[in-house]
């Protein structure tokens, strides 16, 4: 294991995801995150029934909280950030080129996020589980093989932009 993974983001969004929660302060989770080499947790809990506050849990330290007006810093100095997989975190994470393991939420049963995470999965940007598949992914998957998301071109537009532009200068 080359890369250490001190500290783990989690993100639940507006949603409400207590299985996540709770997984992520279960012994197994916990030991699992520790040989990746994890001693804190950031957890942004949402709406769901666990209690925010900060805990010593298996030796990891866990700070919890619901909302935050913006969660970049969490995300930011993050190694290593598990996420819901609401399109909006995923792509703040991708964004700020952080490791992403996307966690589904089946009870919500939204199949536009499953294709997303897999479409992201497939091109190499990200690992998705649910959580039953947590602690066997946390495992086996090596986050040092993804490729950081794309940037978008703002070249394209701005030659668009220059053609209208200049069609207009024409006519005037």
């Amino acid at each position: 294991m080359g890369h250490q993974y001190q500290k783990i983001f989690v993100t639940v969004g507006t949603t409400r995801f207590d299985l996540l929660c709770e997984y992520i302060q279960s012994p197994l989770i916990l030991k699992a995150l520790q040989k990746l080499g994890c001693k804190e947790i950031t957890m942004q809990i949402g709406n769901s029934d666990i209690e925010p506050g900060t805990y010593e849990l298996e030796g990891v330290k866990q700070c919890l909280y619901r909302f935050k007006d913006s969660i970049e810093d969490d995300i930011r100095t993050a190694d290593l950030v598990i996420s819901h997989a609401g399109a909006g975190s995923c792509l703040e994470v991708l964004d700020a080129n952080k490791p992403l393991l996307v966690v589904v939420n089946e009870d919500l049963m939204d199949n536009h996020q499953l294709e997303l995470a897999e479409q992201l999965q497939v091109d190499g940007h990200l690992y998705y589980c649910t959580c039953d598949t947590l602690e066997s992914t946390l495992d086996m998957v090596d986050f040092s093989l993804l490729t950081s998301f794309p940037k978008p071109d703002p070249s394209h537009f701005i030659k668009f932009m220059d053609n209208v532009f200049q069609i207009k200068c024409k006519d005037t």
